[in-house]
C-alpha cells in the first residue's frame, strides 16, 4: 500500500493518540509529527478537548499556522493568530433538564470557547481548564452552546453509555469518554463533519486523509478516512471501525503508524 498511498493529511486525536492520560508526550512522537508537518503535509489535531486546552499542545509541538478541530467538531480554529473559523452551538436547556432528573448527582458545564466553562458543581482536579464559574442549572441552561459535559466520578463509563440511552436525547449527538464523562454535542456534530470542511476548503480528498483515534468519539473520523487507524488501547467498538489497528499508545503505536507511510529519520 505504501508505494501506491500517501497521506495528503494526517488528523490526530490527542489523548490517548498523541498523549498520556497524564498530557505526556513521547519525544520521539513530538519529533514525528513535526517532521510530517515540516515535509509540507498538514496535520490537523482533531480532538475533544477545548481550543484553550488545545493551544498547549500544538504550541509544544510546534506546529505551523493551520487549521484544528476542537470539541468534538463543533469548533475549528485557525491558529496562530487564534480565528475561529467555526462554530456550531445548540439550546443546551431539554439536555440539561433531562440530566437533572435523571441523574441529579452528575456534575454539569457548558463551554465558554476560547475561556474556559460554566460548571453546576466543581469538577475533580485536572478534568477541565480555562476559566471556571461555579453558576445555577438556570444560566447554564440560559443561552447556545457548543457542548454540555457531563460528569459522574463515581460512575463507570458503562453506567454512562446506559444513561445517555435512557436520556432518549434528540437533536444532538453524544461522546462516551474514556471515564465517566459524556459529551454532548449539536446534532451531526463530530470530528468527520468538522474534517470534512478542513478538506473541503484544501481540496483535499477524504480518501487521502490518514485518521488516528482510540475514543468513542472518534468512531465517525476513523470511518470517513481513506485510511481509519485505531490506537491498540482503543475500545472494541473503535477498534472494529478501523481500517487497521496499531500497537498500544505505550508500546509507540502512534508513532508506527506516522513511520508507515513518512521519513522520520
Amino acid at each position: 500500500m505504501r508505494e501506491t498511498w500517501r497521506p495528503r493529511l494526517v488528523a490526530l486525536d490527542i489523548d490517548g493518540t498523541i498523549v498520556d492520560h497524564d498530557s505526556r508526550m513521547p519525544d520521539d512522537l513530538r519529533a514525528a509529527i513535526r517532521a510530517v508537518a515540516a515535509d509540507g503535509t498538514p496535520v490537523v489535531l482533531t480532538t475533544g478537548r477545548s481550543w484553550h486546552d488545545t493551544q498547549g499542545v500544538v504550541d509544544h509541538i510546534g506546529l505551523p499556522a493551520g487549521p484544528f478541530v476542537c470539541s468534538n467538531g463543533a469548533v475549528i480554529v485557525r491558529y496562530p493568530p487564534v480565528d475561529v473559523v467555526r462554530m456550531v452551538t445548540f439550546d443546551p436547556s431539554d439536555v440539561i433538564e433531562r440530566v437533572q432528573r435523571m441523574a441529579p448527582q452528575a456534575l454539569i458545564a457548558v463551554e465558554e470557547v476560547g475561556r474556559g466553562y460554566r460548571l453546576s458543581a466543581p469538577f475533580p482536579p485536572g478534568d477541565l481548564s480555562g476559566t471556571m464559574e461555579v453558576v445555577g442549572v438556570d444560566d447554564l441552561a440560559s443561552r447556545p452552546v457548543t457542548r454540555v459535559i457531563v460528569r459522574d466520578p463515581g460512575s463507570s463509563p458503562e453506567d454512562f453509555i446506559d444513561l445517555a440511552e435512557r436520556l432518549g436525547l434528540h437533536g444532538v449527538s453524544y461522546f462516551i469518554g474514556w471515564s465517566a464523562w459524556l459529551d454532548i454535542a449539536p446534532e451531526g456534530v463530530h470530528k468527520a463533519m468538522a474534517l470534512a470542511d478542513v478538506c473541503a476548503r484544501r481540496r483535499i480528498d477524504p480518501a487521502d486523509v490518514l485518521a488516528m483515534g482510540d475514543g468513542r468519539n472518534d468512531l465517525e473520523m476513523l470511518r470517513w478516512a481513506g485510511r481509519g487507524v485505531a490506537i491498540g488501547d482503543a475500545p472494541l467498538e473503535v477498534r472494529l471501525a478501523a481500517d487497521a489497528v496499531t500497537g498500544r499508545f505505550d508500546e509507540g503505536g502512534t508513532l508506527a503508524e506516522l513511520s508507515r507511510w513518512f521519513d522520520l529519520v
